[in-house]
């Protein structure tokens, strides 16, 4: 159960009408339900929706930008691999 709009934005010291859209675009995205008089829950593999919806913004989005800059930068792809190997 999530907590009342009021009250997580009064804990997190926001704005409730902030906290109240983000509510409602939780639920338009299919991540939470609401039971009237009851609250707001999270929905089952919510998580894991919330994951591959990110996933697909950052292979049709993010991904693209990231490779045309290591292109015109001469970044071999390889090289950054190597680079998160020798970080580990």
């Amino acid at each position: 159960m999530l907590p009342s709009v009021r009250a997580f934005a009064a804990e997190q010291g926001a704005n409730p009408l902030t906290v109240a859209k983000a509510y409602q675009q939780f639920q338009a995205d299919g991540l939470i339900r609401v039971q009237r008089g009851v609250g707001m829950f999270v929905r089952e593999g919510a998580a894991e929706r919330l994951r591959a919806s990110e996933r697909t913004q950052f292979l049709e989005r993010e991904w693209p930008e990231i490779r045309d800059r290591m292109k015109r930068l001469g970044i071999d792809p390889a090289e950054v691999f190597d680079e998160i190997d020798a970080g580990s």
